[in-house]
């Protein structure tokens, strides 16, 4: 009965929060297996996904130029496929030199154009750019774009050649000219290309005894510092854990502050950082924090980090830091994503959110509330620790996906949810 509850009230919360429904009919029935989907070409001009290619939805930011002397340079490899045509003007190979992750979208890519034009192949006219040739912070610069055609440079196969490699899990495709379509992925170790929102299990967590604890080593029910819905620091009960992989290897985004924190979290995880100017050491202004994925914080932005004499009862309030650098592709060792009942907590001194991959930190309390207060019920959960990916993060994300706009579920910039 409990569960049964537990998921009408979740169907709920995702369908209130929904934008109008786009229609429905009569599913697939057992047995009967799915018709062919038919490709749509693209448009001229037009892009996949429908956002800006250097945001985290897509292909991410740049992340700088690698030239052949650059310790970067063994980020990339050559391709030689002869199922591609490689132009290669510049008769230096540089063509062929693309991260992994492109490579094997676009050998994926070659097969597709093999399979629906007999007797063409796919032809890159633009690879990896070392002579300048290409606008500022352009991704062909990191061997993370190609420019492409067919091997018979007929333009009327361009707009299903940029849906073919939409299909092959190029992470931006941009039918950009009547002579090329431009593809791009993500970075190597750019984690918006992995799922999930974490932080690494040294980081540290204050209890509300006074002492500092490590995320791999807390336990349900113990209660650390958080933040309340006004900005002041309260301390607040663990639940559970949304994600819990003592194993697991991720790359993460660190965040340094003017006053010294330093914060590691994934790309997608949601970070509270000040829209504009802030004062170093000020008290946060009501309304002033927002929402954002740690991939997009930048520098000159203010982060709330929590005073170092935050031991005992009645924390008060954080203080504003501005951020002075943010660096990706740090691997490190266990990603832990603890749920609190205030849906935040802080983190080796920097306020961040329990919530990562939806863009809506508000929403994304309002729908983990059926979780918050099972738990509250079921006070036996208390110490037990979950491995891997927990079953309502599941459930409420493919709920999620079935009647949200999706672009809620991707990485795509500043978040509209905040305090």
């Amino acid at each position: 009965m409990l569960l049964a509850t537990l998921v009408t009230y979740l169907a709920g919360c995702v369908f209130l929060c929904s934008p109008a429904a786009e229609g429905c009919g009569p599913g697939r029935g057992y047995g009967q297996r799915r018709p062919p989907r038919k490709l749509v070409p693209l448009a001229y001009k037009q892009f996949s996904p429908k956002v800006a290619e250097k945001t985290l939805g897509a292909s991410g930011r740049y992340e700088g130029k690698i030239t052949r002397n650059s310790e970067r340079f063994k980020e990339l490899t050559p391709n030689y496929n002869p199922d591609i045509i490689f132009k290669d003007e510049e008769n230096t190979g540089a063509d062929r030199m693309m991260t992994q992750r492109c490579k094997d979208k676009l050998n994926s890519l070659a097969i597709s154009v093999m399979n629906l034009w007999q007797g063409v192949r796919l032809r890159v006219t633009e690879g990896w750019d070392e002579d300048g040739h290409h606008l500022e912070e352009s991704l062909h610069y990191e061997g993370r774009a190609v420019d492409i055609t067919t091997s018979d440079r007929d333009r009327h196969k361009y707009a299903m050649l940029a849906r073919l490699a939409v299909e092959a899990g190029f992470d931006w495709v941009y039918y950009e000219s009547k002579a090329h379509v431009h593809c791009s992925v993500k970075s190597e170790h750019s984690v918006a290309a992995k799922s999930g929102g974490c932080f690494p299990g040294g980081a540290l967590v204050t209890t509300e005894h006074g002492g500092q604890r490590a995320l791999r080593d807390l336990r349900p029910g113990e209660r650390v510092l958080a933040a309340a819905s006004g900005g002041e620091l309260v301390y607040s009960d663990v639940v559970t854990f949304l994600d819990r992989q003592p194993a697991a290897r991720k790359a993460f985004y660190t965040v340094r502050t003017l006053s010294g924190a330093s914060l590691s979290l994934t790309a997608a995880h949601l970070l509270f950082v000040t829209a504009g100017n802030c004062s170093e050491g000020a008290a946060p202004a009501p309304g002033a924090m927002t929402a954002v994925y740690a991939g997009d914080a930048r520098p000159g932005q203010c982060v709330l980090v929590a005073p170092g004499d935050s031991a005992g009862p009645g924390p008060g309030r954080g203080r504003l830091s501005r951020v002075v650098r943010v660096r990706g592709g740090s691997e490190r060792l266990g990603v832990y994503a603890p749920l609190t009942a205030h849906g935040t907590l802080v983190v080796d001194g920097v306020l961040a959110s329990c919530y990562a991959a939806m863009d809506r930190h508000d929403l994304a309390h309002a729908a983990f509330a059926p979780l918050r207060l099972a738990h509250r019920w079921a006070g036996g959960a208390a110490g037990r620790r979950p491995q891997g990916l927990h079953w309502y993060g599941r459930v409420l994300h493919w709920l999620g996906r079935a009647v949200l706009n999706p672009l809620r579920f991707h990485p795509l910039g500043v978040a509209e949810g905040g305090w």
